[in-house]
């Protein structure tokens, strides 16, 4: 395996780990929120609908709305979704552009100083070996250009 191709299987098993443990943990510690959906249904995630009986939310609502936002609707998904495409892509050979590492890390970076302390720093890591991995690419396409074309 190329190192390119490695480079690339890293940061996709950082960001797999990254979102799988964050639903995983998200299961651990609001398993009742979680199955309060299935039992309301999973538009009760967040309702749309205003609270009953009043304009102030209750702490059961606010504790719901925390739950979704912290699992099914925060990062988790994204990430999970993103490594596997980088998975896929590098074992099809095919080049991650640079500027997803570049978006990928200023994203973890500003996370993870909003919210530190949080392993948002190691989704940087993914993005960081994502630029490297492109960079070689690059290299690699240029060097085969050179001895294709000599000048």
């Amino acid at each position: 395996m190329n190192s390119r191709k490695r480079l690339l299987r890293w940061a996709s098993g950082i960001l797999l780990v990254l979102g799988a443990g964050h639903l995983f943990l998200l299961a651990l510690l609001a398993w009742d929120d979680v199955t309060g959906w299935v039992d309301r249904g999973i538009w009760a995630a967040v309702p749309l609908a205003p609270t009953d009986g009043g304009d102030d939310p209750t702490v059961e609502s606010l504790q719901n709305e925390v739950t979704f936002w912290a699992g099914p609707g925060s990062f988790a998904v994204p990430f999970i979704l993103l490594g596997c495409l980088i998975r896929h892509l590098a074992g099809r050979g095919v080049a991650v552009p640079a500027w997803i590492g570049w978006g990928l890390a200023a994203y973890c970076v500003v996370s993870g100083v909003l919210l530190v302390p949080s392993p948002y720093f190691a989704g940087a890591v993914a993005g960081a070996l994502v630029i490297v991995a492109a960079r070689k690419n690059d290299r690699a396409e240029a060097e085969r250009d050179r001895a294709t074309n000599p000048a």
